[in-house]
């Protein structure tokens, strides 16, 4: 048993799929054993952890190797354990609870509250005393937040609390602008939108700002209940332009940077090399030896697919950011905001990588007399007439001698144009320029019908394939440590990598490997764990990375095994050209849909982009139109392969 001082380590009850689980399970069994319904409390730390020991039960989280009948005996012990605690706390009056509730430990603050609201404290001790009370034991107003009925029965207090400290403003955020919030919080209804919007003004210009909160309040959308409008998010924005300037002045810190070169006398395609000092430096190497030799335009559309890796064997884009790709600093201490394209490092580094290969390439096209977009022009006008008898598409290059401005605004709006195009063609078989002009509403790009029936799997919604995914992947599964010797970054590859026994696994872990058993998963071949069906560790390893599997791109016995997990409610296909993921990436490159994104096509094309007097300042902005026009035509260009091949078999 682990000790702090003299004293066993109080049970804490963090939910029931947290990894400390297994820590507390022997006291949980120790206090549950030795309670007897009359028991009497000696402390409110002592009450508390026994609420908690109480939730252990309700959650059957208990040894494995117990038995059903000394499982029963325990479990009988909830109902007790209730009324107990309940009645403890209901003894406690104003004469006596400033004392009972200064030893409580920190670790119980919530649950202290959680449990008199349930009394009805709250509705019994007056507001003013209550809180002080509270707040002497060390109760953080962020906890009393957490507790509606507190909120409720003090609403003036707390919301004089809340106004008095500029810092309250990162509770308003993390109630209203971030994604996924660990923390449930309330505000009482006197808060009004000018209070929230006085609190968050002061924030920003306070010297206790966070970066991380003043940049959530600049990309946040408006929002007149939180006090929010654009003069709130432009002074956020340029608060944060200043808190980043000023956070790397004199430090130094960790470097990555990235090279794209051209190499003369290299015979491989391509070359990746990583060097690692105290800065990171990627090198990516291209032969000109094999550039000067796929200069058609096919093959010049081929070499963004395969030499830069723009897509994988499936033809899905490795642009967007995927949650898989998240580190566990960034999932954890990572502030997203509500309707933010979440992204991190993973992300950032391929952006920068990919936005350079497009560099490189069109500058090394240029040199050979090669225009980039007439090559995405070649693609719709003459290569799906000749090879698919597909007609009457259209994309018109820019014109000779326009400014990278005009540039951009062109080639958005031709991205847009030909999303539209490939639309009516996949809902009618042709393209009509006249029902074309007809259409008013801009695309939905995650709403682009495939050519292909059931062409993407996707998870469904079953939190235990969910479950099953976690265990098998996630960095922070339970099943990924068994000691020093034996573990790895996930559970695929601990089992792949070593011989693992079933009798290995500790106490806390089995409840899991016997579920990845019961669903087919895994087996106890002879008492060693291995993977009942390798093909379908692939498919899940795709969709956990990728976040979705291209259906008529899997081996035959990849189909099978999705087939398999169809079947048992496991994962759904859907047709459309791009997958969830791609959608959500093109519209945080074009649109206004993630409060974040770079909103590049309606900056553009209504004339809102940021003024400069040089050209040059609209580079990038081309660039990234540029790679996200070749994207779009890697995609349309799998959709149409794959369809013909089908149309052949009879399977479309």
């Amino acid at each position: 048993m682990d000790q702090e001082g003299d004293r066993p380590l109080r049970v804490y009850f963090y939910g029931p799929d947290d990894g400390a689980v297994g820590i507390f399970v022997p006291r949980v069994v120790e206090l549950a054993s030795k309670f007897e319904p009359g028991t009497a409390f000696g402390t409110a730390t002592d009450a508390l952890e026994h609420h908690n020991v109480q939730k252990y039960l309700e959650h059957r989280l208990l040894p494995s190797g117990l038995d059903e009948k000394a499982i029963q005996q325990l479990l009988q012990k909830v109902r007790p354990l209730r009324a107990a605690i309940a009645r403890f706390f209901s003894a406690i009056s104003e004469d006596n609870f400033q004392d009972a509730f200064a030893s409580v430990d920190h670790q119980y603050h919530r649950d202290l509250l959680e449990v008199l609201g349930q009394v009805k404290a709250f509705e019994r001790f007056d507001g003013p005393r209550m809180l002080g009370v509270l707040k002497e034991t060390g109760v953080h107003i962020g906890d009393m937040l957490e507790s509606a009925k507190l909120v409720q029965a003090y609403g003036e207090e707390i919301r004089l609390e809340i106004l008095a400290s500029s810092r309250n403003a990162e509770l308003i955020v993390r109630k209203y602008l971030e994604s996924a919030s660990r923390r449930d919080l309330h505000l009482p209804v006197v808060f009004t939108p000018d209070d929230s919007r006085h609190v968050l003004e002061e924030y920003i210009d306070s010297e206790e700002a966070n970066l991380n909160y003043v940049r959530l309040i600049a990309n946040a959308k408006e929002n007149a209940r939180v006090g929010i409008d654009s003069k709130l998010k432009l002074r956020a924005k340029r608060r944060a332009q200043k808190l980043n300037a000023a956070l790397f002045t004199g430090n130094v810190g960790l470097r990555a940077t990235y090279e794209v070169a051209i190499s003369g006398d290299q015979e491989q395609p391509s070359i990746e090399e990583r060097k690692q000092g105290e800065d990171s430096h990627w090198l990516y190497s291209y032969s000109r030896t094999w550039l000067d030799s796929t200069r058609d335009n096919s093959s010049i559309l081929n070499n963004f697919q395969h030499l830069f890796g723009f897509v994988d064997d499936q033809v899905l884009l490795g642009l967007p950011a995927f949650a898989a790709d998240l580190g566990v600093f960034e999932r954890m201490a990572g502030l997203a905001g509500l309707d933010e394209y979440k992204h991190g490092l993973a992300f950032d580094a391929l952006d920068s990588v990919s936005l350079l290969q497009t560099q490189m390439y069109t500058l090394y096209l240029k040199k050979e007399g090669i225009d980039l977009e007439r090559v995405l022009a070649w693609f719709f006008v003459e290569y799906l007439p000749k090879e698919f008898g597909i007609r009457n598409f259209s994309l018109r290059a820019s014109g000779e001698g326009a400014s990278f401005l005009e540039k951009v605004r062109h080639l958005f709006a031709e991205i847009e144009s030909v999303s539209a195009q490939f639309e009516l063609y996949a809902e009618n078989g042709e393209v009509d320029h006249e029902l074309l002009n007809m259409r008013s509403d801009p695309v939905a790009y995650g709403g682009i019908p495939s050519l292909v029936q059931g062409k993407y799997v996707y998870a469904g919604d079953n939190d235990g394939f969910a479950a099953v995914l976690s265990l098998l992947f996630f960095d922070q599964s339970r099943i990924i440590y068994i000691d020093e010797n034996l573990n790895a970054s996930d559970f695929v590859r601990l089992i792949l990598q070593n011989s693992v026994r079933y009798a290995d696994f500790h106490e806390y872990q089995v409840s899991a490997i016997d579920y990845l058993i019961d669903e087919g998963v895994i087996e106890n071949f002879d008492g060693l764990i291995r993977f009942v069906n390798l093909e379908q560790i692939r498919v899940l390893h795709a969709l956990f990375h990728k976040e979705a599997v291209s259906y008529f791109r899997l081996t035959k016995p990849g189909r099978v095994a999705v087939d398999d997990m169809l079947a048992k409610g496991w994962l759904v296909r859907r047709s459309t050209l791009l997958t969830d993921a791609e959608a959500a990436y093109f519209n945080y490159v074009l649109n206004r849909t993630f409060s974040n994104g770079l909103n590049l096509r309606n900056q553009y094309l209504h004339g809102s982009q940021p003024f400069s007097d040089e050209d040059g300042a609209y580079y990038k902005d081309y660039l990234i139109a540029l790679r996200l026009a070749v994207t779009l035509v890697i995609k349309m260009n799998d959709d149409v392969c794959l369809l013909h091949p089908l149309k052949d078999r009879g399977d479309s």
